[in-house]
């Protein structure tokens, strides 16, 4: 349902009472294996989900279930360390009310993080991949119910170019390899067969994760752009010997996670953000 924002949420109205100066620009997700990121976050507090009304409790390990408010380079941000996957619940809107009470505090830009498998021999365990585009494999979507025109939110550009870019400037100017291309979407929580590795591979896919993209159909419809980047923590089903599990994403994601968050740190202190803040607008939240 539409929210005005004469009325906030109860979680927007603890915001305010809990941080009265925080006026982030830049929201971001933290997924499995990044939150090494939260060390390069200055003048940082801690929110519990706990004390933030309709938030997610986290019930999937490496998501500590925090907001923190604060500062990364130039920018003011607002940092989730945790999200609610769709896998949890079966309900893929369980982000919506968080990232709308982060648009209504004044974040215009969303930068996304997860931990993926890799569909390209190119793309080995350890490395970064800029998400370009996505595939929605379950077709669900987290608008579904909403009323009035903006629901039907155009995908064009789901993942800004120019924020993209800036990305790849920074990861040159660090030396580091930072990968592109389609993440693919699976519902979860088991992890894919060989056959539908195979499947996602001609549908053009370089990565496939369980997160992810619900965020990001939710930031387009509040008017925000979007920016996501996966940490490769293993080659998918099929294209190694590996046993794939929750504990040996964590293990991988945990040995590249201190690198991850440095670059992810520069990246988001290279945003460049217009001189005026943009208002999200009634119908949007």
């Amino acid at each position: 349902m539409s929210q005005s924002i004469s009325s906030p949420s109860p979680a927007m109205a603890q915001l305010h009472s809990l941080a009265p100066g925080a006026c982030p620009r830049i929201a971001i997700v933290l997924g499995s294996g990044w939150g090494g990121a939260t060390a390069h976050i200055s003048g940082a507090q801690r929110i519990a989900y706990t004390d933030l009304p309709g938030f997610p409790q986290p019930g999937v390990g490496g998501h500590s279930g925090e907001l923190w408010l604060g500062h990364i380079g130039p920018h003011e941000v607002a940092v989730m360390s945790g999200r609610q996957h769709a896998y949890e619940t079966g309900a893929v809107d369980g982000m919506k009310l968080p990232l709308r009470t982060l648009r209504e505090l004044g974040c215009e830009v969303l930068v996304q993080t997860n931990a993926a498998g890799s569909t390209d021999a190119a793309i080995r365990p350890g490395s970064l991949m800029l998400v370009a585009d996505h595939l929605n494999l379950p077709q669900r979507s987290p608008l579904v119910g909403e009323a009035g025109a903006e629901r039907f939110v155009g995908m064009a550009n789901a993942y800004d170019a120019a924020l993209r870019a800036g990305a790849h400037a920074v990861a040159r100017e660090r030396g580091t390899v930072l990968h592109e291309g389609v993440y693919a979407w699976f519902l979860g929580p088991q992890f894919e067969t060989p056959a539908e590795i195979r499947m996602a591979q001609r549908l053009g896919a370089q990565a496939v994760g369980m997160s992810t993209v619900p965020e990001t159909i939710l930031a387009r419809h509040a008017g925000m752009r979007v920016l996501a980047i996966s940490l490769i923590t293993n080659m998918a089903a099929g294209l190694s010997d590996e046993d794939l599990s929750h504990a040996h994403t964590l293990a991988q994601a945990g040995a590249a996670s201190e690198a991850a968050g440095a670059l992810l740190a520069a990246i988001i202190a290279g945003v460049e953000l217009p001189a005026s803040r943009g208002v999200p607008s009634a119908t949007s939240l």
